[in-house]
């Protein structure tokens, strides 16, 4: 297969941006090689909003052409969530002719190395970003993100965590040396001499299962780091999300081509209404590494039935924040009221349950009762959702009708603080819009237990009343451990309560984020800084991204000669 782009010119490419992703992920300070604002994209004509528009609309109502071995068929059936019919159809593929023609690819890729697997990868990666606001539009409308969210979390933060992992992927292979030349004293007599070489190996085919809320955000760390590694990837998106990791498979099959490899290392593997197709694919032989974020319940199976993989899942968790004492009142009701808000609520990181002493809280404002408490975090949301254009900017979109329905069902779980209510999307009439419900609920009581010890995936979130600050210390570590938590957050002026909450984080292995009041926010993390769960607690079994996630894709095997 001849090479458009050889190894040596996306080394020359690439490898300075590889150098500082490596850096970023040493020293964990900030860096992103991806614009965050829309406004960095318009120097070059077709990156800009009305292009990836246009290049989006394009889609509609047409095939993605993939040309992959084993098509039999054409699928389709994505809805926006904002009501738009897309129409776009995808290749089924017959499994028994797709593995096996992506396994052949696999012996060149071993061979390249660790560095050419990565530039590619970050070619690949570069042909995303530039066409970042057609992936935008295709992100928004599958996930039902509003458009700025889906910029920038299917866009620049989707691209760095796919990054992110090819670093972490290149770090954790060139570890070991690719020779050694070994030699053993053996006193008067010749020493014990032997030439050594370590290739790193794959294990096999990677399977990404894609995710309805995040498709990129979620699929890239898996994807790029089962490829950085050698293996070849197979993407299974969720059937109303096809339409951005179909993209994504295309591009990279295009840079695999021209860089001389067989472009069936990346394939996508769309299923039929109905079909579900995840659980056959993700037990067959061929599959040596999964890649899931989505409900426990599928992922505890995945744990317990892909037995010849690896599998790495990212499920779901109730998501405490303590609320016992803060020095910024206001702060902390705005810093929440937007943590609560953001795309309504549809974020595995969203706070679910606050955790409020019933004797009240300190604040720099004075003593604040409960109700007082629940009354001005409700106001603080309605402030910030009052006009409907910033509620629609900030909302998006209701991602499905399940979600909906436990919306609807929570107020009729105690009393509720702030009621949900319908807003219209000029744009896109047939969005479902809802504001978050917030509902109070005394910890006490086993049937308030029920409500707040499960996850409800949405803008549902719990005011929890409990006895003092070592209840909800307590409170936090029996839901960890029963439930997980990606995100924990807590407020609090004092040292001891800070001390406590901590030390319940780091024995249950939570990521906690402390008296955040200013624009970071408790459900949003930073590529090559911040950790994405912690693969310690039942919310998730791996960390996006750290050297576990990569490591055990590959093996290093060992060759020994005389020396």
């Amino acid at each position: 297969m001849a090479a458009e782009l050889t190894a040596h010119e996306l080394i020359a490419r690439h490898r300075p941006t590889l150098d500082q992703a490596l850096e970023a992920i040493r020293t964990r300070a900030y860096w992103s090689p991806h614009p965050e604002h829309p406004k960095a994209y318009g120097e070059n004509g077709s990156l800009d909003m009305a292009a990836g528009k246009a290049a989006f609309d394009a889609l509609l109502g047409n095939r993605i052409e993939l040309d992959q071995p084993g098509t039999d068929g054409w699928v389709d059936g994505e809805t926006s969530p904002y009501g738009v019919e897309l129409g776009v159809s995808y290749p089924h593929a017959d499994l028994d002719v797709l593995l096996p023609a992506m396994k052949a690819g696999m012996r060149a890729w071993r061979d390249a190395g660790a560095e050419t697997r990565a530039v590619v990868c970050l070619e690949i990666l570069k042909r995303i970003s530039d066409r970042t606001m057609e992936f935008a539009q295709a992100v928004m409308h599958t996930s039902g993100q509003a458009f700025m969210m889906a910029f920038q979390a299917g866009g620049p933060h989707a691209q760095d965590r796919g990054m992110e992992a090819v670093a972490y992927a290149y770090v954790e292979q060139v570890r070991t040396p690719d020779t050694a030349e070994w030699t053993k004293p053996q006193g008067k007599r010749d020493p014990l001499a032997l030439s050594k070489s370590f290739v790193p190996v794959p294990r096999g085919i990677g399977l990404v299962i894609g995710c309805n809320t995040f498709p990129t955000w979620n699929g890239y760390p898996g994807l790029f780091a089962s490829l950085a590694t050698g293996n070849a990837v197979l993407v299974k998106p969720h059937p109303r999300a096809v339409l951005p990791l179909a993209l994504t498979v295309q591009v990279a099959r295009q840079v695999l081509a021209e860089a001389g490899f067989d472009p069936n290392l990346v394939a996508l593997a769309a299923e039929r209404p109905g079909e579900g197709i995840a659980k056959t694919l993700a037990t067959r032989p061929e599959i040596r590494v999964v890649d899931y974020t989505g409900s426990t319940e599928f992922g505890d199976w995945l744990e317990s039935n892909a037995r010849q993989a690896q599998v790495y899942t990212e499920k779901a968790g109730v998501n405490t924040v303590i609320v016992e004492s803060t020095d910024d009142y206001k702060g902390m009701l705005s810093n929440l009221a937007f943590s609560l808000s953001l795309y309504s609520g549809q974020m595995c990181t969203t706070p679910q349950n606050l955790l409020v002493p019933r004797d009240g809280i300190t604040t720099d404002q004075g003593p604040k009762s409960f109700d007082e408490v629940a009354a001005d975090l409700a106001k603080a949301v309605d402030g910030l959702l009052g006009d409907d254009a910033r509620a629609n900017a900030l909302l998006g979109a209701i991602v499905n009708p399940d979600v909906k329905a436990r919306l609807e069902a929570a107020a009729g779980l105690g009393e509720v603080a702030l009621a949900s209510r319908e807003i219209t999307n000029p744009e896109f009439p047939g969005a479902v819009v809802r504001t978050p419900v917030i509902v109070k609920l005394d910890g006490a009581k086993p049937d308030a237990e029920a409500a707040y010890m499960s996850e409800c995936f949405g803008p549902v979130s719990f005011l929890v009343a409990v006895d003092s600050a070592a209840g909800a210390t307590e409170l936090l570590r029996r839901t960890i451990q029963e439930k997980g938590a990606m995100t924990v957050g807590a407020y609090t002026t004092s040292p001891e309560v800070e001390e406590a909450v901590t030390e319940v984080c780091l024995e249950e292995a939570a990521q906690l984020s402390l008296n955040l009041t200013g624009g970071v926010y408790v459900n949003q993390t930073a590529a090559f800084s911040d950790f994405h769960g912690s693969g310690g607690n039942p919310a998730a079994n791996a960390a996006l991204c750290d050297g576990a996630f990569v490591a055990n894709r590959f093996r290093v095997v060992e060759v020994r000669r005389e020396a």
